[in-house]
């Protein structure tokens, strides 16, 4: 089934988006296209440069061939070209124009309803996870709506972390590093629990106050499918929330794309330019980042990490990567005696948040995280440690292994927890 509403893909939007203008920079170079995970792993795309800046220039805003919906929304393209061509902000713009005027799959629609998901599933979490393990139902599913039966799931949990963060006492430290604000996102609140725990006993053993004002949905999931409208009102929305806790507050989130909603995709791929979220956005910092600033100013208690006698894979997601800030999470994990840790050289895991759910997709996500499984698997079968939620789902679903954001590591580091010494001592 298809909803046709164009008014919900904020079509002028998409026309009228400055990333458009950088289409002129392309030189056809390429680039994009030998980086391209997807390129790699099927012929039904044809390539960033191709459904992007080159068809660009003569779409005139209408509708486009159905190859381009097989873009990932990676951003790997944008961030390997030369020339500073907005790729997969020109895709992503074009996919909301096509989905407008040929139709929305009802599928699209019940699957970026990550809040709605995550209150529908948490009070009934152990059937609901018993249900998500039953091959039939998941084969009906995937039938009716589209999901295929073997996508990875996120495991509901019996509480959220609001529920945990009214209730739990904050972790006493000697030093008074003043107020911080968390923003958990939409799995970190309902699925992610433990990290989001993690995230806010870290910032807590540090000296921070942490302050966690009433959150909604970022609406990254609305606008990787092209719902610009939606996404719109939520990214929106979630700023005001996050601006009530205090003006010029550091905003700390363990959610890494939900993190890169707020400080560039917004306005980069859906124009939005509303002054709170384009100044509440400015003060967002993840996890891994925010941590490593400390241990180069010398303000993270080294002295205080307990070893851990491990050698990991540290995968940092697509999402991550477009922040433009490094990989700060091996400098920190490294920090820890014992660790070491090696990059995965794979430039996505092949999940693009909801891309590798879909039916018509899965195969193609598989195969685009597979090299990254199997190094995981010859590396450290047990751990390995990524950012951002879906990621860590399609890790865990292709490895078998326990995928934790590294705040995770550093919280047992820490000896906030034993988890992660349980797990290597088996």
């Amino acid at each position: 089934m298809k909803i046709r509403r164009g008014s919900e893909a904020s079509i002028a939007q998409a026309r009228e988006n400055f990333a458009r203008a950088s289409l002129d920079g392309c030189l056809k170079c390429t680039i994009c296209e030998t980086q391209c995970p997807v390129m790699e792993a099927t012929e039904l795309f044809t390539g960033p440069k191709y459904v992007g800046p080159q068809a660009e220039r003569y779409r005139q805003g209408k509708s486009v061939d159905k190859t381009l919906d097989y873009c990932s929304g990676c951003s790997i393209c944008t961030t390997s070209c030369p020339h500073g061509v907005k790729i997969a902000e020109i895709n992503a713009q074009a996919r909301a124009v096509m989905k407008a005027q040929n139709g929305m799959p009802l599928r699209d629609r019940l699957i970026t309803q990550t809040e709605l998901e995550g209150k529908l599933l948490t009070p009934f979490a152990p059937i609901a996870n018993a249900a998500l393990g039953v091959k039939p139902i998941r084969t009906l599913v995937e039938a009716v709506i589209g999901v295929h039966r073997d996508a990875p799931m996120p495991e509901a949990q019996p509480y959220t972390f609001m529920r945990w963060f009214k209730k739990h006492t904050p972790i006493p430290s000697e030093e008074k590093r003043g107020k911080i604000v968390f923003f958990h996102g939409c799995a970190g609140g309902y699925f992610e629990v433990k990290t989001s725990i993690a995230t806010v006993e870290v910032l807590e053993f540090l000296g921070y106050e942490v302050l966690v004002p009433k959150q909604g949905c970022c609406g990254l999931a609305e606008q990787s499918n092209g719902l610009f409208s939606g996404a719109t009102r939520h990214v929106t929305k979630l700023a005001r929330d996050l601006n009530s806790a205090g003006e010029g507050l550091t905003i700390i989130s363990s959610s890494g794309s939900c993190a890169g909603m707020l400080r560039h995709e917004a306005r980069e791929i859906m124009g939005v330019e509303d002054e709170t979220l384009l100044e509440v956005g400015s003060r967002v910092v993840e996890t891994s980042e925010f941590l490593a600033t400390m241990l180069r100013t010398g303000d993270f208690p080294v002295e205080k990490l307990r070893p851990i006698d491990a050698h990991i894979v540290y995968h940092q997601p697509c999402q991550v990567k477009s922040q433009g800030f490094g990989k700060p999470a091996i400098e920190l994990l490294e920090a820890i005696p014992g660790m070491t840790v090696s990059e995965s050289g794979r430039a996505c895991c092949g999940i693009a948040g909801t891309y590798g759910l879909k039916k018509e997709k899965y195969d193609i996500a598989q195969k685009i995280g597979t090299p990254l499984f199997e190094k995981i698997r010859e590396v450290n079968p047990k751990l390995s440690a990524c950012e951002t939620e879906t990621c860590r789902w399609q890790i865990r679903k292709g490895t078998s292994a326990y995928v934790v954001h590294p705040v995770e590591i550093l919280h047992s580091a820490l000896g906030l927890s034993d988890e992660i010494a349980q797990l290597l001592s088996q």
